[in-house]
């Protein structure tokens, strides 16, 4: 079996996620912006606004600064010309997916025909005949929220509450609807859901191809492999959140296929898999923020396994017991995570505001500042903010 340092297991997962092309000096295009996504796969959506929302994120970490329209544009529109190039559905979580990987999800939306969880199963009880009355007015209306599917029904119902959720039924079997693959997202206003019927939102070629399971089950394995370079089983089976009797079998697959290769790594307590053809690249270099949605970091055993890095998100901490902050980004510089930011935009002032700025241990150094402050001063570029304010909690702050 082939055996890897840490660190070259490190630098090939890098390269796997785009990170050796970082600060590569030139103009964001549209095909540059899909080629990220090429790399990570997907890009995970989350409703957080603190900073930035986290599909955006990624991108930036790769190529630096570049018109969030473009990743909008292929996302959200659809045209003869340029055609729409993702499509949402439920990946690692919600997520932006290439267009041509939405039959791989089949085998999920069948799962999902009675509900994606409890209070979902229990609206479609409860309104048998409602998700055809949706379907009948997108079809009339075309794409649209389920507020405008509600007003157009003239629906009153009860809404139903859970401890983060208040969504009336007509949102929730939109949801399934989604979920089965009868409805997708034609736009976004807002961020929020336009739904229409999938055959006016994908091609009818990539709607109608039946992809089995166990076959989806390998590519997806593969696509995932694609995106870390190397991994264990754990880590591919998080990418797209699949169970193991799904990926044992499927990982075995490739193997004889020889489009992955068995590795062991240096301190890494399970075997590894490394995907054929994947780079090694002597050395990584340049400064990213990452978003705590990231692809890189979203498996937050594999971070710490990696990186050597804890990492827990505390949006849903009090914040008496915060330890970093409410968003935090790590910071990546040369191939380590040597830093985190707790990170507000203030639109409204103009102005990034850095709360807390923490060096991990041997990194509180003025080399890592001057590498956080230019990450700093090139995001809050991107987004149009004047200011970037630095607080007082954190080893870095002072420094900062």
């Amino acid at each position: 079996m082939r055996k890897m340092s840490a660190a070259a297991a490190r630098r090939t997962a890098l390269a796997a996620q785009g990170f050796t092309s970082r600060g590569v000096s030139a103009p964001a295009t549209r095909r540059s912006v899909l080629s990220v996504v090429s790399k990570t796969q997907l890009l995970q959506l989350d409703s957080v606004s603190s900073v930035v929302r986290a599909h955006y994120a990624p991108v930036f970490s790769r190529i630096g600064a570049y018109d969030r329209d473009l990743l909008d544009q292929a996302a959200w529109s659809d045209g003869p010309r340029r055609p729409r190039r993702l499509v949402e559905y439920w990946a690692h979580e919600a997520a932006l997916i290439p267009v041509e990987d939405w039959p791989l999800m089949r085998w999920r939306m069948a799962r999902y025909e009675y509900g994606r969880w409890t209070s979902m199963r229990a609206a479609v009880e409860n309104n048998p005949a409602l998700g055809k009355d949706i379907l009948e007015v997108i079809a009339e209306v075309g794409a649209a929220t389920a507020g405008t599917v509600e007003r157009h029904l003239e629906l009153d119902k009860p809404r139903t509450k859970g401890s983060w959720w208040n969504r009336t039924d007509t949102k929730m079997i939109c949801e399934q609807l989604f979920a089965i693959g009868a409805l997708s997202v034609g736009k976004r206003v807002g961020f929020a859901r336009h739904y229409d019927l999938a055959e006016r939102v994908l091609p009818s070629a990539v709607l109608t191809r039946e992809v089995a399971e166990e076959d989806a089950v390998r590519e997806l394995i593969l696509r995932a492999a694609t995106a870390h370079g190397v991994g264990t089983e754990a880590d591919l089976r998080d990418y797209y959140r699949l169970k193991r009797a799904q990926t044992e079998p499927a990982i075995a697959e490739l193997v004889d296929a020889g489009e992955l290769i068995p590795v062991t790594v240096e301190g890494w307590d399970k075997p590894a898999y490394l995907r054929a053809g994947t780079p090694t690249p002597r050395r990584v270099e340049g400064a990213a923020l990452l978003c705590p949605f990231d692809p890189l970091i979203f498996f937050r055993a594999r971070t710490e396994r990696m990186f050597d890095f804890h990492y827990r998100i505390e949006i849903y901490t009090p914040e008496h017991k915060r330890v970093h902050g409410y968003y935090v980004f790590p910071f990546l510089l040369n191939g380590e995570l040597v830093g985190r930011v707790d990170l507000r935009a203030e639109r409204a002032s103009g102005r990034l505001v850095v709360p807390g700025a923490f060096a991990e241990p041997g990194h509180d150094t003025p080399a890592t500042a001057s590498a956080l402050t230019g990450a700093l001063r090139e995001m809050a570029d991107w987004l149009e903010l004047d200011e970037v304010v630095i607080g007082d909690r954190g080893n870095l702050a002072a420094l900062l």
